[in-house]
């Protein structure tokens, strides 16, 4: 069986889903693996050690992808209606793996339930033990954590840590970081590695042991609702009204005082909430920086746009698109490695062929579509 990587073309990505390193560990599983030419270019994997690696170089996506049994991707192929149909080159009965965003894109679903592909997506990975090595989301935002602070040091005209010299002391910067998750304690742990002074918020109160581990003060309003604040997978829950203007009284105290402002809240399939209003804009110093790792999804400071850095009342708001893809290397090398341990988990033990077993609890939570269908059961009414 030929597994397929093919290159990423949508905009703001540089990716790719699989490195030399892990073609050696699918050609150890008995796979024929094809890469298109130039795929891990803008990631520093030039053909050449793909080609060293075991993989066939293919100079164009058709002939790539016309007789791929498993197809990996970073995003979701292009469709017809995007101008470059890529989906239509996939063959009837391929299994797509990918961060495919049927949240975002649920119309593809349909795409894929017609050309009979089981289509897989990786950001749907449940978070248990088991499948911690798949967690795509946990290995992007990791990185997106760190880049952020490097960003907003790039953006902030001062230095981070105090440094006391012979014409007198410079105070260190506070930062606080908005959402506990992966990215945030990430974003925190590098903070405080650069000298900050670093507090963070999160509407779970379990963060609270995780943040204060790492040296930042927790910042949260105490009530019965956040005991109930987090799903069984992990993430955060959208909180009432009364509880969003209590803490947002809250937070709007503590972030004048603050000249870094890192965003991570995210709730899959929901836009992004609002944590940083234009009046708490206004209210902290003037060379202050909002870093918004959320802007994809509407965002979570007021003002902020998706790809720029916009300057409002005298705080840079930073916007950037697809942050773990401006780590490219590193960013790929885990990405490819998720993949490689779920590919790992649906093939046989030898001999490179699948052996899917469709009542696994990994599975059945990514399986987006299979023989014609949609089966995974918060999409199915898609179907058309």
């Amino acid at each position: 069986m030929k597994i397929a990587i093919p290159k990423e073309r949508r905009p703001y990505e540089r990716r790719v889903a699989a490195t030399p390193d892990t073609v050696k560990k699918y050609r150890a599983l008995g796979y024929d693996v094809a890469v298109e030419a130039g795929a891990g270019a803008e990631a520093s994997y030039p053909d050449a050690l793909y080609a060293t690696s075991g993989a066939e170089i293919v100079p164009d996506t058709s002939l790539l992808l016309r007789d791929a049994d498993i197809v990996l991707k970073v995003q979701r192929p292009m469709n017809e209606g995007e101008g470059r149909n890529e989906v239509g080159l996939i063959k009837p009965g391929a299994v797509l793996i990918g961060m495919l965003n049927p949240y975002g894109a649920r119309g593809d679903l349909d795409i894929y339930a017609r050309g009979q592909i089981a289509a897989m997506s990786m950001e749907l990975v449940p978070r248990i033990t088991r499948a911690q090595a798949m967690d795509v989301l946990s290995s992007q935002s990791n990185l997106a954590g760190y880049k952020a602070v490097l960003d907003a040091a790039e953006q902030f005209g001062r230095m981070f840590p105090m440094m006391m010299t012979a014409a007198g002391t410079i105070p260190p910067a506070r930062a606080m970081v908005m959402g506990a998750g992966v990215a945030g304690l990430q974003a925190i742990a590098t903070a405080r590695r650069l000298g900050a002074v670093v507090s963070a918020t999160d509407v779970r109160p379990a963060a609270r042991e995780q943040v204060e581990s790492l040296g930042a003060t927790f910042v949260m309003v105490e009530s019965d609702e956040t005991k109930e604040a987090e799903t069984k997978g992990g993430y955060a829950k959208e909180m009432s009204e009364d509880y969003k203007q209590r803490q947002a009284a809250l937070i709007a105290e503590t972030i004048r005082k603050q000249d870094i402002v890192i965003c991570t809240a995210l709730i899959p399939g929901r836009a992004a909430p609002k944590l940083v209003s234009e009046e708490m804009l206004r209210s902290m110093k003037p060379g202050s920086v909002v870093v918004d790792l959320a802007v994809e999804q509407g965002g979570n400071c007021a003002l902020a746009e998706a790809g720029k850095v916009v300057d409002a009342h005298g705080v840079k708001i930073v916007g950037y698109r697809n942050v773990p893809s401006r780590i490219a290397v590193d960013a790929s090398a885990l990405y490819a490695r998720n993949l490689l341990s779920f590919v790992t988990l649906i093939s046989a033990k030898e001999g490179g062929k699948l052996a899917v077993d469709w009542n696994d609890e990994i599975v059945r939570g990514v399986a987006l579509t299979r023989d014609g269908g949609i089966v995974h059961p918060q999409f199915s009414s898609t179907s058309s």
